[in-house]
């Protein structure tokens, strides 16, 4: 030791004094007033990171969760529980077509008895009007598919005449709209019975019917009921018995005056426009055969209406 440096000794212990010592030796400094009075300021700050860090790793555990989570719509046999989600409605229905003519056709089962009632459920869950086609309608449709797939499964006359029976029938498949046909080079659209304007065909003969009844029942004092029953059992009995007669009456009335009638409607090539048409035979006088000429009520084109091959057709393609 130097001599230079001098060792105090405390005299309640008569140990060595550490004012002196160098500062390594030193204890921490008792913390002032005003430090400890700045304490309770920090604190918020402190509990606001904390409960920030807390929402950020709760979110990232939610975000994480939803990720992987599956969907209970999604867990169905033709359903995908990846982010692709399930398969469309379109996707679901050509499915089911392709198996149809892979059983029909090709005489090969492309899926198993169980997976094909599996899908044909879903599609009826879905609405779909694949499932409740009829066979025609599921034949064209197949037919259609193969066409478009270079591999025709009928001939031109045999699709035509299949389309040609299911427009008769009423099929809302085959009607289409304006379009161009590659193999005529004319433009057309379909037409559809407009069964609301046939059934308002019937309506003045019924208005008649009901006069005549109520009349006869008049003259006979009210009393057209012959069984004298307790009411209201006498009102609902003659009127179940009435409405049979009375409608029979309307439609016997209306074939006398209207014969062989058929309404169709369908879009004008050229606009767009609805036109109605009417063929059929009033008080002997024909309407003019299988096919009208008709105006359009929009842009004034001349149009041909075809009741047998239900299409339309501009008057200056037509010839």
């Amino acid at each position: 030791m130097a001599a230079s440096e001098v060792v105090w000794l405390s005299p309640a212990s008569r140990l060595p004094s550490l004012a002196n010592a160098p500062p390594r030796f030193r204890g921490k400094p008792k913390p002032s007033s005003a430090s400890v009075l700045s304490r309770p300021a920090a604190l918020p700050v402190l509990l606001r990171r904390v409960t920030v860090r807390r929402r950020l790793g709760a979110t990232e555990q939610q975000g994480q969760v939803q990720e992987d989570e599956v969907v209970d719509s999604n867990v169905l046999p033709y359903c995908s529980i990846d982010k692709k989600q399930k398969k469309t409605l379109g996707e679901m229905e050509q499915e089911f077509l392709q198996a149809l003519q892979s059983f029909y056709y090709d005489q090969k089962a492309i899926m198993s008895n169980e997976e094909f009632d599996n899908l044909k459920e879903e599609l009826m869950w879905e609405g779909s009007s694949v499932v409740m086609l009829s066979p025609d309608e599921q034949r064209l449709l197949e037919a259609s598919m193969a066409y478009a797939a270079g591999n025709p499964i009928m001939s031109d006359a045999e699709f035509d005449e299949l389309k040609l029976r299911l427009k008769k029938d009423g099929s809302d498949i085959v009607t289409e709209g304006p379009r161009c046909s590659l193999r005529s080079r004319k433009v057309y659209s379909d037409l559809s019975v407009d069964y609301l304007k046939m059934f308002l065909l019937n309506v003045p003969a019924t208005v008649v019917a009901l006069g005549l009844f109520f009349f006869i029942d008049e003259l006979t004092g009210f009393e057209i009921n012959v069984f004298q029953l307790p009411e209201p059992f006498g009102f609902i009995f003659t009127w179940f018995a009435a409405l049979p007669l009375i409608l029979f009456l309307a439609q016997s009335l209306t074939k006398a005056i209207v014969q062989d009638f058929l309404i169709l409607k369908g879009p004008c090539p050229n606009c767009g426009t609805e036109n109605l048409s009417f063929f059929g035979t009033i008080l002997s006088v024909s309407s003019g055969g299988t096919t009208n000429n008709v105006k359009c009520a929009n842009c004034s084109s001349e149009l041909v209406y075809d009741s047998k091959s239900r299409l339309i057709t501009p008057a200056e393609a037509s010839n």
